[in-house]
């Protein structure tokens, strides 16, 4: 069995304890997969974990995988010629940003399979470990699925909230290190990117 690296163990850690405190409010379960749907940056660090679980996988899964992000990479680079020389998101501006991930909203992850399920699981980015925990950041909401949004949103509580600023924390001392040691990979980049 896999073994993720520390962050993302504790994002995982962090998603379970939310998902106890909000008292099962959260519509997550095995076979939903509304949040493995359309466009998002990940980081560095995610695309590490994505390459080690590419690794793990048969060759004609990592290849279909492969494939089928290649092919988004084609039809955004496409729309965005830009992505091809700057794939790298850390000096994009947000409006571009977010309207690429508008126009790309549809777009599966390249490694969900039949039934919902993802092929990469073990791997995740740690945005996919934690999606679905509504947080409140400078009084804005965010991390909520589509189909919670269909209802009330509840908040976790304040001692998960100051455990997920942790985990961003860490997240950034980690990206800070790696940094050091690749200085040309920059910072987050679209999910598609991450596994070629």
């Amino acid at each position: 069995m896999h073994q993720p690296l520390p962050l993302f163990q504790q994002a995982s850690h962090w998603f379970r304890r939310a998902q106890a405190s909000l008292l099962d409010a959260l519509p997550c379960s095995q076979g939903c997969c509304e949040c493995c749907i359309g466009i998002f940056p990940i980081t560095q660090l995610d695309v590490l974990e994505l390459h080690r679980g590419l690794r793990q996988l048969p060759p004609d899964n990592r290849t279909a995988i492969v494939t089928r992000a290649r092919e988004q990479i084609a039809a955004l680079e496409l729309a965005y010629p830009d992505l091809r020389s700057t794939p790298n998101l850390d000096e994009w501006e947000d409006s571009r940003l977010d309207a690429i991930a508008e126009r790309f909203a549809d777009l599966p992850c390249p490694a969900l399979a039949t039934g919902g399920r993802c092929s990469i699981y073990a791997f995740r980015p740690i945005t996919c470990r934690t999606m679905g925990v509504p947080v409140e950041s400078e009084g804005m909401v965010h991390g909520a699925c589509r189909v919670q949004t269909a209802i009330p949103i509840i908040r976790p509580s304040p001692s998960v909230r100051t455990e997920h600023d942790r985990l961003a924390e860490d997240e950034a001392v980690a990206l800070s290190i790696l940094r050091q040691v690749q200085p040309e990979a920059g910072d987050e980049r679209f999910l598609p990117y991450g596994f070629v």
